[in-house]
């Protein structure tokens, strides 16, 4: 089956990096927010993003509403970047079973963090959610593209067999 997301994509999301989400209401005005957390599936066919509800509203009524998701993915101290986007993304409560996720993306993004000079203080204060404030949104992404700065950012990516 193809996938948007070569195998080095799906590497960089499912190590931890700084995940941005972002979508747009019906007027086309924008709404972001840092996510909390990130998980991708093994074929990168499936991506969670895990977002503070009392931080994202306007965000996730613009998920809610429109479906539309686009999300960049950004490791810190190479600027390696790739932005992936649906139409179809839906809202779900954080699990249990989500907490490795959680914890994980947390170890990833302080060692990411740590390179760039900032110490695992930083990032815990940055990242602190309480369990009950998140909610997770998943998508199958639809688009993608290389945004690591230099000559390719902006291009999208092709679809690629997977053995």
């Amino acid at each position: 089956m193809p996938t948007l997301l070569s195998a080095e994509y799906i590497a960089l999301v499912d190590r931890g990096v700084s995940t941005i989400v972002a979508s747009r209401d019906a007027q086309l005005r924008p709404s972001v927010m840092r996510a909390v957390g990130a998980r991708i599936s093994t074929n990168g066919q499936r991506i969670t993003v895990f977002l503070r509800r009392s931080q994202s509203r306007q965000l996730l009524a613009d998920i809610a509403t429109t479906g539309h998701i686009a999300v960049v993915f950004s490791d810190p101290p190479s600027h390696r970047t790739v932005q992936v986007k649906a139409t179809a993304a839906v809202q779900r409560a954080v699990l249990p079973a989500d907490e490795p996720a959680l914890q994980s993306y947390l170890s990833a993004m302080q060692h990411a963090v740590a390179q760039v000079g900032y110490g695992p203080q930083y990032t815990a204060a940055m990242l602190n959610a309480p369990r009950d404030d998140l909610v997770a949104v998943e998508f199958s992404p639809e688009a993608a593209f290389d945004q690591t700065p230099g000559p390719h950012a902006g291009e999208p990516l092709r679809k690629e067999r997977q053995p």
